[in-house]
């Protein structure tokens, strides 16, 4: 199994890295792939080194696999060049989510979709894929009709520099900056641009992802997304209406059985997820799951999750990981 990590020296091509060392995932040869800049860099995987090389290498030895993370505009222009030499490409820019040929994955959902024809598969936005995750069995069960969601992202969803921002901040350092405002001692009602109708990009990744996701264009979404001082994931407030009544601790139960959802929910403990946790694991936590008292058929929730993991790098190699095990690269 050729595999190609392009975008490997990035945040999150590094994690990427890690996660398949850590998974076993069966690379008999890695061809790490960056910019220009990077190209004869050395990197270092299960206790070999290897050489860092430019993408049009890349596609002439013809990996099996190719994880991206190297951006859209980056995604666009060679995805289809990997596909056309044979590689499955498994991008988690947003480059190709909306695509109408495209399939968006988060493998405990839909996976199932997946074929050998699939030589592009999108991975979704980070904090999609832990509300859906969480969500999905609930909307199987009482049937979903409209999400209202808070976000409270880590600035580890921006990248090295925004890291480089918070840290430069804590200690009175003036350097670049990631965002438009400090970020230390604040929180940010802006995560990614603007769109015409006034919400970001990220919040209408939320709306648009979930429907395509949840195979649903009929679920009503509204998001307010915020960049929040912090390194170890990104929460959720998750408001949820549904068609039906549900019992809460029937709904506990469910997300109790759901594959890769933890269930942090005791009050008289103090027992409620936060990113200080979520950090390094590859689960989606879900906690203060409650009624909400002001109408009919409708639930609050705290889903909280790595955003390089789970949201990121996990999802993508469990993408991958279902391809190999059906025998579809």
């Amino acid at each position: 199994m050729r595999v190609a990590v392009v975008g490997a020296t990035g945040m999150v091509g590094e994690v990427m890295l890690q996660i398949l060392a850590e998974r076993n995932f069966p690379v008999t040869e890695l061809i790490p792939v960056a910019s220009e800049k990077s190209v004869g860099k050395e990197i270092e995987f299960k206790g070999k080194k290897y050489t860092v090389v430019g993408l049009e290498t890349a596609v002439s030895m013809k990996p099996d696999i190719a994880l991206f993370s190297a951006g859209g505009e980056t995604s666009l222009a060679w995805a289809p060049k990997f596909a056309e030499a044979g590689t499955t490409v498994i991008d988690n820019s947003s480059a190709w989510r909306m695509h109408p040929d495209k399939k968006l994955i988060v493998p405990e959902i839909n996976a199932s979709e997946l074929t050998k024809d699939d030589k592009i598969i999108a991975n979704p936005n980070c904090s999609t894929i832990q509300m859906v995750l969480t969500l999905a069995p609930l909307h199987k069960k009482y049937n979903i009709k409209r999400i209202i969601v808070s976000t409270y992202q880590s600035i580890t969803g921006t990248g090295v520099k925004a890291v480089q921002q918070l840290e430069n901040e804590y200690s009175g350092t003036k350097g670049e900056m990631a965002y438009k405002y400090q970020i230390h001692r604040n929180a940010i009602p802006q995560c990614d641009a603007f769109e015409d109708n006034g919400y970001t990009k990220e919040e209408m990744k939320l709306v648009r992802e979930t429907q395509k996701i949840l195979s649903d264009k009929t679920i009503a979404v509204t998001a307010t997304a915020v960049r929040v001082p912090i390194v170890g994931g990104h929460s959720e407030a998750v408001n949820v209406e549904f068609s039906n009544d549900f019992d809460v601790n029937d709904v506990r139960r469910i997300l109790h059985e759901t594959p890769g959802i933890v269930v942090q929910d005791n009050t008289d403990t103090f027992t409620y997820p936060m990113p200080l946790y979520a950090q390094g694991k590859d689960d989606v936590f879900v906690g203060r799951i409650r009624r909400d008292e002001s109408q009919p058929n409708t639930l609050n929730m705290w889903i909280v999750a790595d955003n390089l993991r789970k949201g990121a790098a996990t999802n993508t190699i469990q993408i991958a990981e279902y391809l190999v095990a059906n025998g579809l690269v």
